[in-house]
């Protein structure tokens, strides 16, 4: 199992669980931050800190989210030249590239923002 970043993160990027994560495995895009996959140990720091409530255990991944199993996944491997094991997010900096599902979303406004 891994932890995916669903919805609620977009256009906000709090980063609270960036600072968590033991092993460095959430990436930031554009707008969007991305749990890759085969980095994750499942630890579950990052969950209880995220403001918005985005990061849910997959076996938990709302239904209405499930398709962000693949956004996260396929930024790594279809969307940058990462790879499935880039040796952590802060050797690689924020990638200025979004999964299209997210690229595609509308932006959301700092009133729009829960």
């Amino acid at each position: 199992m891994t932890y995916i970043i669903a919805e609620p993160c977009l256009d906000i990027k709090d980063k609270a669980c960036v600072d968590v994560c033991p092993v460095d495995c959430i990436y930031e895009g554009d707008r969007f931050l991305y749990i890759n996959p085969d980095e994750c140990v499942d630890c579950a720091a990052c969950e209880p800190v995220c403001p918005v409530e985005a990061i849910y255990p997959l076996d938990q991944l709302p239904e209405e989210y499930e398709f962000y199993d693949a956004v996260n996944a396929e930024f790594f491997t279809e969307v940058t030249d990462l790879g499935t094991t880039p040796g952590g997010a802060a050797a690689v900096g924020a990638v200025a590239a979004d999964h299209p599902v997210v690229a595609a979303k509308p932006r959301q406004t700092v009133g729009e923002l829960s």
